[in-house]
């Protein structure tokens, strides 16, 4: 039996007791994030500011000369900016890279108005890159922030001028279409809740080979999860989350795209991936059989060769 399937019953295992816990003991209400709190974290840096979008509080990350070409990465779903570290530490040598905490994510916190639909984060990140006085960029996202990412492609032409799309969201999965579904419990549990083992057990699943995944990422994950109010935040994204037949907004994005996709990815099945190839105007498809959803994270320099491969076309 393979490492990742064993980790897989591991985390069933422990979903199901959690759960059962969770209905005797749930929590109270989490406080709201200060600025105390942010700058407290161990995953705060000096690279790390706080720029208020719409009453967002966003924690935003600027690396690399400040007159290069930009750069702009956009994380998954209960992950944070630090997600893009190894692809951040290799491309600001040559471009100005910046990252932001999703709201609900990291050390953003949550949005005090619970504006998580993906129309509403799609405005979000518009609303980022014009404070940020950016246009043109080259955005990068994975999974949530990849479907984040080629939907403001699509609705602001003027801010993107390059895709990186990493296992990007885009058509129905686990039965979300234009209409969400029903959060399990033991989903809201594990968002609000789990033990690091537990996260431990999940991220596993997010990589083709276990052995590539870094040690240091469960208990960074679990860290920022436990960040006061994200949990919730999260659980409340998805039950606004859907996934409306996306083919005619695909259509309307008129810049290049590179979609890269791993082989071994257990999140969103890579069947999807030359199904967007084929609806993006201008894709590249790249698929890396070994690798699963988090291929950015799994293998960095990899990865990272693919892009500047792209960025230098």
């Amino acid at each position: 039996m393979s490492r990742t399937v064993i980790a897989f019953i591991v985390l069933a295992a422990l979903i199901v007791i959690g759960a059962l816990a969770w209905m005797l003991t749930r929590p109270a209400a989490e406080p709201a994030l200060d600025q105390a709190a942010r700058l407290d974290s161990p995953y705060w840096t000096d690279a790390d500011r706080l720029v208020d979008i719409d009453g967002v509080m966003a924690r935003v990350r600027s690396e690399g000369p400040a007159d290069a070409p930009v750069i702009v990465m956009v994380h998954g779903f209960s992950y944070s900016l630090e997600s893009w570290d190894g692809w951040a530490a290799d491309l600001s040598s040559d471009y100005r890279v910046i990252r932001m905490d999703l709201p609900g994510h990291g050390l953003t916190g949550p949005d005090p108005q619970q504006r998580y639909s993906v129309p509403q984060t799609v405005e979000f990140l518009g609303h980022l890159l014009d404070e940020l006085g950016l246009d043109h960029v080259t955005l990068a996202g994975n999974s949530l922030g990849g479907l984040v990412s080629w939907r403001l492609a699509a609705e602001r032409p003027d801010l993107v001028e390059r895709l990186v799309l990493v296992a990007p969201g885009a058509y129905s999965i686990n039965g979300v279409t234009e209409q969400p579904v029903a959060v399990p419990m033991g989903v809201s549990f594990y968002l609000t809740s789990a033990p690091e083992a537990m996260v431990a057990a999940a991220s596993a699943g997010l990589f083709g080979d276990i052995s590539r995944m870094d040690p240091a990422l469960p208990g960074r994950v679990h860290a920022l999860m436990q960040t006061p109010g994200v949990g919730q935040a999260l659980v409340e994204r998805l039950e606004v989350f859907t996934l409306p037949d996306p083919a005619a907004d695909l259509a309307r994005v008129q810049v290049p795209a590179l979609v890269l996709w791993g082989g071994r990815d257990v999140m969103i099945p890579v069947e999807q991936a030359a199904r967007i190839a084929d609806d993006l105007p201008q894709a590249e498809l790249i698929i890396h059989d070994d690798l699963g959803h988090i291929l950015h994270e799994e293998d960095p320099a990899r990865t990272i060769a693919d892009v500047r491969a792209f960025l230098a076309q």
